[in-house]
């Protein structure tokens, strides 16, 4: 299961994503990314959706 956190970069929230509790540094981005996350959804999900 994923473990969602906040943290900070230059006085910045920041969304952090982590594999599970050993992960060191996970996935972070801050609210710019997180739009355009947001705005593409479809196109990701696609993406990951897709065979390797």
């Amino acid at each position: 299961m994923t473990i969602v956190e906040y943290g900070e970069f230059k006085g910045k929230k920041l969304f952090v994503m982590k594999r599970d509790e050993t992960d060191k540094y996970g996935f972070s981005f801050g609210k710019g990314k997180a739009r355009m996350i947001v705005e593409n959804f479809e196109a990701i999900k696609a993406f990951a959706e897709e065979p390797d």
